[in-house]
């Protein structure tokens, strides 16, 4: 008996005609039974435990903490199929599309920089680099940017080993809102914003996108602007640290908060201008750091509303405490308002005294 016919003679198969699409523009209706996950669910990765498939992820920094140079990096791995920082990448190359809102020739310099690094400047790299201000606040934007991935995609295609477009870096999300006249303090502007990315996403099934966003001013506090970019991205990677960066998951779907690795800076020289001055760029080093984030001192500083919410933490040992568990016994401690409670535990995040994972707060160490 044929597949087909076997097919045709699953009981099941009556059933579920019923859901069939009426017409291509119909909505997607999945019955639980015809339904099943290979490899027991094991999620697909570009990189393994960091750029899902079919995802999105934000990478955050103050000015000049390497957030686009990190990036950068990043590219230049999924499009060569080669790990980065110790972590598995896809088996096949991947083609990379990167939105350089600002600052195009520095990402274009830098890429240049890490194919001249790796002496590969005689063979192609699946990556492509579109500069330009992109309104992503406006739906109208979404075939646009889908047009020229597909285009990109063509190009790909014809490279040795790459058959896809599967990544997408878009440098910064504030310019994304900006070029709508959003507002990147406005929930309802990201909200737009982060709409479009997903019918993006819906267009071009199975790609990542990864967006670079700044700090405020206070870095303690995480993600300039609405903090609805929490709940919008699969995972958010905060950088931080002087000589030697370490990049932080301060949110993930599917894995635990803590550092990522550490890594540091070089610089490539191009020669020199007509000036006689050095032309280089600064670029993230291959070299191997530790993943333990920078610490001042044994000691670190702490106010007192954050020595009160890490005792009591610490209080309560292994089993850890829930978000609104920690908040309710910070009040009873006379530390009332709620932005207090979210601002001593990012503190304390941030200076790698506690985690998260799965909505339970424990202490480090």
């Amino acid at each position: 008996m044929s597949v087909a016919a076997a097919v045709e003679q699953d009981p099941r198969s009556t059933r579920l005609r019923a859901l069939r699409l009426p017409h291509k523009n119909a909505l997607r209706v999945e019955a639980l039974e015809s339904i099943w996950l290979e490899d027991d669910c094991e999620k697909t990765y570009l990189i393994k435990g960091i750029f899902g498939w079919n995802e999105t992820s934000a990478w955050i920094a103050p000015p000049g903490g390497m957030k686009s140079a990190l990036l950068a990096s990043a590219a230049i791995s999924v499009a060569l199929g080669r790990p980065w920082f110790g972590r598995k990448a896809s088996e096949t190359p991947v083609g990379v599309v990167y939105f350089a809102l600002e600052r195009a020739d520095l990402v274009k310099r830098r890429l240049i920089a890490h194919r001249r690094k790796l002496g590969l400047e005689d063979k192609p790299i699946p990556i492509v680099v579109i500069g330009g201000m992109l309104d992503m606040m406006n739906p109208s934007t979404v075939p646009i940017v889908v047009e020229a991935v597909q285009r990109a995609e063509a190009y790909f295609t014809q490279l040795e080993g790459c058959n896809c477009a599967g990544f997408l870096i878009f440098d910064t999300l504030a310019k994304m809102i900006a070029a709508g006249g959003g507002d990147e303090n406005s929930a309802k502007d990201q909200g737009k914003v982060f709409a479009n990315l997903q019918r993006i996403k819906d267009e071009l099934y199975g790609v990542h996108i990864a967006l670079i966003g700044h700090t405020g001013k206070d870095e303690a506090r995480g993600a300039r602007g609405s903090n609805a970019l929490y709940g919008d991205v699969d995972m958010l990677v905060t950088i931080g640290g002087e000589a030697v960066k370490t990049a932080t998951v301060a949110k993930a779907n599917d894995a635990p908060d803590g550092p990522l690795f550490s890594f540091t800076s070089e610089l490539i020289d191009f020669g020199v201008d007509d000036d006689g001055d050095p032309i280089t760029v600064n670029i993230v080093s291959s070299e191997e750091i530790s993943s333990q984030p920078e610490r001042k001192s044994d000691e670190p500083k702490l106010s007192t509303n954050q020595r009160v919410m890490y005792r009591l933490l610490a209080d309560a040992g292994t089993a850890g405490l829930t978000t609104e568990a920690w908040s309710e016994l910070a009040r009873e401690q006379g530390i009332a308002a709620k932005q207090r409670h979210y601002e001593a535990r990012m503190a304390l995040k941030d200076k790698g005294l506690v985690r998260e994972y799965a909505g339970v707060w424990h202490i480090n160490g």
